[in-house]
Order: C-alpha cells, then structure tokens, then sequence
C-alpha cells in the first residue's frame, strides 16, 4: 500500500499556524509599530459569522483591515473573532482560519495567499509547466523565496503534476 505526504496541507496547516500565533500575540500585547493586516477570507464559509448586512455586500469574499481600529480581539482554536468598525458602525465577525485566502502585512512586505480546490481545479485545466528532473529550478527558486522583499508564498511548486 502506497501513500504520499500531503505537502500541500501540511503547509497550509502551517501558515495558518503562523497567522494564530501572530493574532493571539496581537491579542496579548496589541499591534507593534507599524504592523497592520488586510486579510481576505470567504464570506460564504459554513462557519463565517458576520452581520446579515455585511454578507449580503460581500457575498464572496471580503476583506477587512486590522489597523487603527479593533476591538476583542480573540483567539480561538479553529478561527477568531474581532469587532471592527464599518462606517462608525462596530460590527463582531467569526473568520475560521481555513476561510481566510490571504493575510497580508504590508508594513513588512509579508503575505500568505491559501489556494482553494476550485483554484486548484482551474490550475489543472491550464497547460502545466514541463515536469524536470532537474534541482537547479528548485534551488534558484529557493534562493527567490529567501529574499527579504518577497511578497506572497505560493504552494504551486509542491503541487503534483498529474
């Protein structure tokens, strides 16, 4: 019985990882220097709780801002919930982390982007790049990850080619 290592989740399940640690540290200590996040995340999430208004505006995705202003702020184990303000309005939101597509923190130029299986689908419809058994790709595109000015980490290259 054959079976493979899930590179794909296991890095998602990393990254969101990160962004909880990073939110509860936020939580505990409040938002250091410049920091600030714009995270994206699916407003049609089974377990995405927001204002019927909100959903109604966003019926895809939204993104909201952590910045300026934010209150109860709260951690949890599979998503978190914070009151932000809409137009002098503060409205509580439930985003589950495996809702959100994108956590970005533009004062460090860091950003995570979460593929989808409906992306992945329309990956697969386009011509893959040619399959090569060749390290040096992988290491030049090691050494562009490492950059410090990077903006996105993309899972496409841990993907397998059907």
């Amino acid at each position: 019985m054959s079976r493979d290592i899930d590179y794909g989740n296991l890095m998602h399940a990393a990254m969101r990882g990160l962004i909880k640690t990073v939110l509860q540290d936020v939580a505990d200590n409040g938002l250091p220097g410049a920091h600030h996040f714009f995270i994206t995340f699916d407003t049609s999430h089974p377990d995405t709780e927001m204002a019927d208004w909100l959903s109604d505006r966003y019926p895809g995705e939204m993104t909201v801002v952590i910045q300026h202003w934010f209150d109860n702020l709260v951690v949890g184990q599979d998503g978190f919930s914070v009151t932000l303000n809409f137009g002098d309005s503060p409205e509580p939101l439930y985003i589950p982390y495996d809702a959100i597509k994108t956590f970005v923190d533009p004062s460090v130029e860091f950003g995570l982007r979460f593929e989808s299986a409906e992306e992945d689908e329309e990956d697969e419809d386009a011509t893959p790049p040619p399959a090569s058994t060749n390290t040096a790709p992988m290491e030049e595109d090691a050494k562009e990850a490492a950059k410090p000015d990077a903006q996105v980490v993309s899972l496409d290259s841990f993907r397998k080619q059907p």
